[in-house]
């Protein structure tokens, strides 16, 4: 499985390798430029990579992974994609830090960078994502580390179902150094108050 190449970067030209890269994940049925417009809220110093998921899905869009809801994600077909976004990762920013800022099925590849190469992922932004029902399966290495995690979702969001909020925020209290936010009436989307505070998260992560 490959990742089509699909980057859009306003600091690209930035080749520090001690500096993080920001990618910038889209949901399911979106494409690499959904959150390109997320990038006003980053360091300025940063550069940042758009990709678009593996999967076609027709009229432009594209997915991480199959969705067949309402049964839960299989994480054969999550790993496979990990394993797809790493190796675009490595040929297009290298083997430097990455920080991943992902919503809905891209939070949920966000957690799977997290999990796969703690030691590449300084900090990760999850916007209305999820993890997987095996995603929860215990990563000791990665509780000791203790990454700094930003999930924020909204209090009216139809979309990410009950289990999949409980589990996740399971998960990523003992398994990172977690700031969650909930935003009151936000349905599955993101908001200017929420990117606030995700600019606020990562100028205290890179302090």
């Amino acid at each position: 499985m490959d990742i089509p190449v699909g980057v859009f970067s306003s600091q690209f030209e930035n080749t520090d390798s001690a500096l993080p890269t920001v990618l910038l994940l889209h949901g399911y049925g979106s494409h690499e430029h959904d959150l390109t417009g997320l990038s006003s809220w980053l360091p300025r110093h940063l550069r940042w990579a758009s990709p678009r998921a593996p999967l076609p899905l027709g009229q432009g869009g594209a997915a991480w992974f199959p969705l067949t809801l309402p049964d839960e994600p299989a994480q054969a077909p999550v790993d496979d994609a990990t394993k797809a976004l790493w190796a675009w990762i490595d040929d297009v920013a290298g083997d430097g830090p990455i920080i991943p800022v992902g919503f809905s099925q891209g939070g949920l590849m966000a957690t799977e960078l997290l999990r796969t190469r703690p030691e590449r992922v300084p900090g990760a932004v999850v916007l209305a994502g999820f993890i997987t029902a095996e995603g929860e399966s215990d990563d000791p290495s990665l509780a000791d580390r203790q990454t700094p995690v930003f999930w924020g979702r909204g209090d009216a969001d139809p979309v990410i179902w009950p289990a999949a909020v409980e589990r996740t925020q399971r998960w990523l209290a003992t398994h990172s150094a977690l700031q969650e936010r909930s935003y009151r009436g936000l349905g599955h989307s993101v908001s200017e108050q929420e990117m606030d505070d995700v600019a606020a998260f990562l100028r205290d992560l890179l302090h």
